[in-house]
């Protein structure tokens, strides 16, 4: 099978963004099982800039080769969709939590790689913090080390940013680290105001 977008080929495509018939995102899925939506009829509508052709065998009578269009977003209907609250929290992953914090520490400010951050708790395990969106802050080793099992009161460190629970939408970025931009613009039109993302994506 040949995967083309436009007229270049794709040798390891990114993913589609799925949503509900109602607009909403669902999950990413991979481009084989898109088709199988396609196929089945189970796509309900579809958008985005970017299409993705995957072309097939020949058809021995007619000499034409199967082909088949796929677009960057698809919205899907009936039971081919994972069915879940709209509010649902996004669960806590690492990857994500930094990603949320745009990688910089939370209490020296300094913008480091995935492998020198930790997910620090704000109100130590020891006192009762848990871990939750509310709760946990990207940190630089360093500074966790200081901090230690003290509330950042203790150990007079204060916070430089507030942690947020991320909506749905943003928890559909920090997830993917390879969204077309077509994708980033409809996910980043149901971000809210106050998320670091659309601070960020704002600046001049």
């Amino acid at each position: 099978m040949l995967i083309r977008s436009g007229s270049m080929p794709y040798a390891d495509p990114p993913a589609i963004l799925a949503l509900d018939p109602g607009g909403y995102p669902r999950r990413w899925i991979g481009l084989e099982e898109a088709a199988t939506c396609y196929v089945r009829g189970a796509v309900a509508w579809d958008l985005g800039e970017h299409a993705f052709v995957l072309r097939g065998g020949v058809n021995r009578a007619s000499g034409h080769r199967s082909e088949l269009t796929l677009r960057s977003i698809v919205a899907l209907r009936g039971d081919t969709m994972v069915r879940a609250p709209r509010d649902r929290v996004p669960a806590v992953v690492r990857e994500m939590l930094f990603a949320r914090d745009r990688h910089v520490c939370a209490y020296c400010g300094g913008r480091f790689r995935l492998a020198d951050l930790t997910a620090e708790h704000v109100l130590p395990q020891s006192k009762g913090g848990r871990d939750t969106w509310t709760n946990l802050v990207s940190a630089c080793k360093p500074c966790n080390l200081r901090k230690g099992d003290r509330t950042p009161e203790q150990a007079r460190m204060p916070l430089l940013y507030v942690p947020y629970v991320p909506s749905q939408h943003e928890a559909f970025i920090l997830r993917n680290r390879r969204i077309l931009a077509d994708q980033m613009e409809f996910l980043m039109a149901g971000v809210p105001a106050g998320s670091r993302l659309r601070l960020e994506s704002e600046k001049p």
